[in-house]
C-alpha cells in the first residue's frame, strides 16, 4: 500500500476488539513516533503507554465515553512546554510537534492493521492529578489504540479547490 492509500484508509476508531496489541507492533509504532520531525528538532514530547487495569479506569475518568472503554490501550501524548521552540514573534510551536508525532503514530498504526482515535475532548487538569505530570508538561491528546470492532466510514473531504490558493 503506497502513503496515499494508507491515508485514505486510516480513520476515527471507536470500537475496539478486546485483542491486545502485540509488543513488536507497539515497538514499531514508536520507533516511527520517535522519528518524527520538529521544530529545531527539539522533540518536546513525551508519550505514556496506559495498559494496565487501574491507568485504563484513571484515563476514562478523563474522557467518561462509552466507546472509548472498548479500547485494550492508550496512549497519551504530552507536550514538554520548556522544552518546545518558540519563533522570534513568540508563537510556540509544541503543540504542532506533537502533532506531527501524533499523526506519525496514527499512520504507522493503521499500517500495522490497528485502529486509533485522536482525543483532546478531555479533562486535562484531572489527567495531570491522576498521572502526576509536572507543571511544565500538558497532557495534549489520548490515542485509543487497537484492533477495530467496527469499519471505516466514508470521510468527508473537501474539494482540492476548496484548500489550495
Amino acid at each position: 500500500m503506497n502513503l496515499q492509500e494508507l491515508i485514505k484508509s486510516r480513520y476515527s476508531c471507536r470500537s475496539y476488539q478486546a485483542a491486545s496489541v502485540e509488543p513488536a507492533k507497539l515497538d514499531y509504532i514508536m520507533e516511527c513516533v520517535r522519528m518524527a520531525p520538529s521544530a529545531v528538532n527539539k522533540q518536546p514530547w513525551r508519550f505514556r503507554i496506559v495498559s494496565s487495569d487501574e491507568d485504563k479506569a484513571k484515563l476514562q475518568r478523563c474522557y467518561p465515553r462509552t466507546w472509548f472503554y472498548s479500547a485494550p490501550m492508550y496512549i497519551i501524548a504530552s507536550l514538554v512546554h520548556d522544552e518546545e521552540w518558540v519563533r522570534s514573534d513568540g508563537k510556540a510551536h509544541g503543540n504542532i510537534d506533537v502533532a506531527i508525532a501524533v499523526e506519525h503514530l496514527c499512520l504507522a498504526a493503521a499500517e500495522q492493521g490497528l485502529g486509533t482515535c485522536w482525543v483532546c475532548n478531555f479533562d486535562a487538569l484531572l489527567c495531570k492529578q491522576l498521572f502526576g505530570y509536572d507543571n511544565n508538561e500538558e497532557p495534549c491528546v489520548f490515542i485509543p489504540i487497537g484492533y477495530p470492532a467496527d469499519e471505516a466510514k466514508p470521510k468527508i473531504r473537501k474539494e482540492m479547490n476548496e484548500i489550495l490558493k
